[in-house]
């Protein structure tokens, strides 16, 4: 398969990965998955590829799905509970650069061969880290907070603070991340296509998640209904009828 068509795949994967997280385990679902994204994203991005005729870098769908989980939270439960994501994800990153830090240090020994390949991944990680961590922080905050913002001036149309919020934090992100993590690495031209290439893609990826989210809303309000108290008490009411009845029954018998 080409780029283009593996790109595709991974995005459907993506998709149906946090859609199978949510499904299972609801908000602690979206809480592992944001902190599953932070990780893997901070990994692939070392890696640059060509995709539509452009040239860019990978992790540009796990990072999206990361402003679609927080979206999520703040759709069907709370900002507090967007904003404790956020942290998580801030927190998971930090960890696994200092874990893999530490991890370098030690001296392989003559059979291993995996130091070169970590050492190719992890040894860039400080900078990228640092360029994520604080594109995350910014971007991120600024997501939940706004997306609660149109959710209060448009509280009738998903579509817009789902798509706003995304895209306007995403360009934030992308100025951010694109400077501290690449500037001086590639020549001008290679840092502006990446830039406009990584900002095109997320577009594209956040376009492609609100069916997700109208699901996940649909899914979550559904899930209220059938663990309401009304149904719980009348669950109970049946079951208590149907014993008065069999007792009555074999009363009777």
């Amino acid at each position: 398969m080409t780029n283009d068509m593996i790109w595709l795949v991974l995005l459907a994967v993506n998709y149906l990965m946090l859609v199978l997280s949510f499904r299972l385990f609801r908000a602690n679902g979206l809480f592992a998955w944001v902190a599953l994204s932070s990780i893997l994203a901070n990994i692939q991005v070392v890696k640059t590829i060509e995709l539509f005729g452009m040239v860019t870098t990978l992790g540009n769908i796990i990072y999206g799905t990361s402003f679609l989980a927080t979206d999520i939270l703040s759709e069907c439960y709370s900002e507090k509970e967007a904003k404790e994501a956020v942290k998580i994800g801030i927190f998971s990153m930090l960890a696994t650069t200092v874990i893999m830090q530490i991890c370098l240090m030690f001296e392989p020994h003559a059979s291993d061969t995996a130091q070169g390949a970590l050492h190719s991944i992890f040894s860039v990680m400080p900078r990228i880290a640092i360029a994520s961590i604080t594109a995350y922080c910014v971007s991120q905050n600024f997501d939940v907070w706004f997306y609660n913002f149109l959710k209060i001036r448009f509280p009738e149309h998903l579509w817009v603070r789902n798509n706003g919020s995304t895209m306007l934090s995403q360009l934030i992100d992308n100025v951010i991340f694109t400077v501290l993590a690449f500037w001086g690495v590639f020549e001008l031209d290679v840092l502006l296509q990446i830039f406009a290439s990584t900002y095109l893609l997320k577009w594209i990826v956040a376009i492609c998640d609100t069916p997700v989210i109208y699901w996940a809303r649909a899914f979550h309000r559904s899930s209220i209904k059938t663990d309401s108290p009304e149904n719980t008490d009348q669950g109970n009411c049946i079951a208590a009828t149907a014993c008065e009845n069999s007792l009555a029954d074999s009363a009777l018998g």
